[in-house]
């Protein structure tokens, strides 16, 4: 690890040309930190700067904060930061730091500092943010790119990367059960399609390691444009994993455990009974299925489009609350639609849907099983009264 102390001495003593720092903070252990953080560390003494330009600042206190979350149109903004205070405070959560000297020629980092500047007046610093496609990190790769004339997307535009947004999104909020399992849950196909590396630069830690495979030209001689590589701080945090795994197994175990303790709670509570059970879950799937739909048709979030997990979140299951006539009907969606959205997901690439299925499907199953249960015992009631009402016809009808 280097000294912080040590950085901000050198600030004094920096040499006449300024200096560009790629910085790079890991994953911390609070849900919105798991896919990590950069900035862009500009150094130079003449003009006063030892300042980190971050892109990735939000305020609670926005108007409509919660209206332009849930609509996809949240408002992020940039500020430049002293460095001390910026490392400070990743220090405090506990996330690494590593910076990367930039080989730009003065008048690309005097450039890039115009840019960075300028993005930063309170009239600019506003932008409309998206998880993939315009976050904080891409801002930052947007903004090395301008300086580099276009460089990063001419290496890596055309290059594919080896995992689309879904896997990258899987791999870094595995350690968060629920999150991980409410990403899945709403997000769509459009994550699943094939990406290029550039897109990959979305994730902070994939454009650290662009920037450290790239060249660049000066004067005759092709250069690394990485000069210096250093880790400012070392996080004692567990890195998550570089590649995604077969992780449905543990909702199948999480489906299996809760029928097991539906089937214990319908023994031993006589007013919580299989079918109250099952009618409450299809109205929570049921008004989780408007809320899929919502977000598909009705807001600004592109990655939620075309989920597949409508099949297993419908508004259709809310039909059984319409009387047991609707009970064969809702049991035949259940079962039709998630066999369809299974063959889907088996014979296709459209969507990864293992783990959203593996945890709910099992329950879709036991509700339809129960719905058709409770519609076989109707049927035997209406049998039976048939039976009755026709001996009773007969018999009046010999006795006259």
């Amino acid at each position: 690890m280097v000294s912080l102390a040590c950085f901000g001495a050198q600030a004094q003593e920096a040499s006449a040309g300024p200096e560009v720092w790629l910085v790079t903070y890991g994953p911390g252990e609070i849900y919105w930190q798991r896919f990590g953080h950069n900035a862009i560390w500009i150094r130079d003494a003449r003009l006063g700067l030892d300042h980190v330009f971050n892109f990735g600042f939000f305020d609670f206190d926005q108007q409509g904060f919660l209206w332009r979350f849930l609509q996809g149109r949240l408002l992020y903004f940039s500020a430049a930061r002293p460095a001390q205070q910026e490392f400070a405070q990743y220090i405090n959560e506990n996330r690494s730091i590593r910076a990367q000297r930039l080989a730009l020629t003065e008048q690309q980092a005097l450039s890039l500092t115009d840019y960075l500047v300028n993005e930063v007046q309170l009239e600019n610093r506003e932008y409309l943010y998206d998880y993939y496609w315009n976050n904080c990190s891409t801002r930052v790769r947007d903004a090395l790119d301008v300086a580099l004339g276009n460089a990063l997307q001419r290496d890596f535009g055309q290059l594919a990367a080896g995992q689309n947004l879904r896997d990258h999104t899987r791999r870094l909020t595995v350690a968060d059960y629920w999150l991980y399992l409410g990403l899945e849950l709403g997000l769509g196909s459009p994550v699943d399609q094939p990406i290029s590396r550039w897109d990959e630069f979305f994730i902070p830690a994939e454009l650290a390691s662009g920037v450290a495979q790239m060249a660049v030209r000066q004067e005759q001689d092709a250069i690394p444009l990485v000069l210096e590589d250093v880790v400012l701080y070392a996080s004692s945090l567990q890195p998550p994993p570089a590649q995604t795994d077969q992780w449905w197994l543990r909702y199948f175990a999480l489906a299996a455990l809760v029928l097991m303790l539906a089937f214990l709670l319908s023994r031993f509570t006589p007013w919580l009974q299989p079918l109250t059970m099952a009618r409450l879950w299809l109205l929570v799937s049921g008004l989780m299925g408007l809320a899929i739909l919502y977000l598909w048709f009705l807001t600004d979030h592109d990655a939620a489009r075309n989920n597949l997990n409508l099949a297993l979140f419908n508004p259709l299951w809310l039909l059984c609350w319409g009387g047991r006539r609707f009970y064969l009907v809702t049991a035949c969606l259940l079962v039709t639609l998630g066999v369809v959205a299974v063959l889907l997901a088996l014979l296709t690439t459209l969507q990864y849907t293992a783990d959203v299925f593996a945890a709910f499907f099992p329950i879709n199953l036991a509700a339809a099983w129960v719905l058709l249960r409770a519609r076989k015992e109707q049927l035997k009631i209406l049998t039976r009264m048939l039976h009755q009402f026709t001996t009773a016809t007969c018999g009046l009808n010999t006795k006259s």
